[in-house]
């Protein structure tokens, strides 16, 4: 576990006021050279922040693959580890970004080269200085192991922010409670689900286990996929996705469960105002309290992540 406090949060102030997170349904389309996709990043995040006043902005998993299709070996093993020498200018311009925007931008996911060669599918969350933190996908789904030979991380990362303590998993990986239970337990109010899904049940597994976390965990969970079809590259030609945000089921919140939720399968932005405040009402006078009421005598989990 890694626990990162934001330079940019003097700690002093309190946590109780209003979160604004923009999550990006993006549209997976081919892509010829990386400033093609700058150009449609910086359009997102500008948004985000001049016209609609975001701390958060949230990419989905794997925004840059569409960059494999303008590349010979395309959705190759080979492929995935020229698509990760880009990163020196994928880290560039999201940092960029960020400082210019003074926001938190949860860059989706791109595949890592680690100092023993291993690749992995890691979020880079950038900060309103420019510094990032890197949180790796820790369950590969076969198709990633065998098309690309991703693979898992050990890792998580807890950053304490001005608005909100946030965690992030990548797709796969909110399907699995301890997961989820452990950043809680480090004390995340947000946790950001970016996934890449090809089909309605992929997209539903993640988007039920989603509110589910949010519900026994009473945070908030805002997530964000991609849509549309990318040609060319195996593994990853169709897309479904509904970006929303969840949140707990009870009084002080939407009454279903969900402060927002996109139309399915249309490249857009959602926008979601949360209040942190009513979580931590909630976790002390909730109609039912499932962070209090833990039976801990009876189910103990330990975790065993290196930092």
């Amino acid at each position: 576990m890694t626990l990162v406090k934001d330079e940019t949060h003097s700690g002093t102030e309190e946590r109780n006021g209003k979160v604004r997170v923009a999550c990006i349904q993006y549209a997976m389309r081919g892509l010829g050279e990386f400033d093609e996709l700058a150009e449609r990043v910086r359009f997102f995040v500008e948004s985000a922040a001049e016209n609609h006043g975001a701390d958060f902005v949230l990419f989905p998993e794997f925004m840059t693959m569409p960059l494999l299709s303008a590349m010979k070996v395309k959705g190759s093993k080979r492929g995935i580890r020229e698509l990760a020498e880009l990163t020196p200018r994928f880290v560039e311009l999201m940092s960029k970004l960020a400082r210019e925007q003074g926001l938190h931008v949860i860059a989706g996911s791109h595949p890592i080269v680690r100092s023993d060669e291993r690749i992995e599918n890691c979020s880079l969350i950038f900060k309103p200085d420019g510094d990032y933190e890197c949180q790796p996908k820790l369950h590969i789904t076969p198709s990633e192991t065998e098309a690309w030979d991703i693979a898992g991380g050990n890792s998580m990362v807890v950053l304490e922010t001005a608005k909100a303590k946030i965690g992030v998993l990548i797709c796969y990986d909110v399907e699995f409670p301890e997961a989820v239970r452990h950043l809680v337990d480090q004390g995340i109010e947000i946790l950001f689900g970016p996934y890449c899904t090809d089909d309605r049940q992929g997209h539903l597994r993640v988007s039920t286990c989603a509110a589910a976390r949010a519900i026994e965990n009473q945070i908030y969970v805002a997530t964000a996929g991609c849509v549309g079809e990318l040609e060319g590259v195996p593994g990853l030609d169709l897309h479904y996705g509904q970006a929303a945000v969840f949140t707990p089921s009870d009084l002080g919140f939407a009454r279903d469960g969900i402060a927002a939720q996109a139309d399915p399968n249309v490249e857009t932005m959602l926008v979601a105002d949360l209040d942190i405040s009513s979580l931590h009402r909630a976790r002390s006078e909730g109609t039912v309290r499932p962070l209090r009421d833990r039976r801990r005598d009876l189910f103990e989990f330990r975790a065993n992540l290196g930092a």
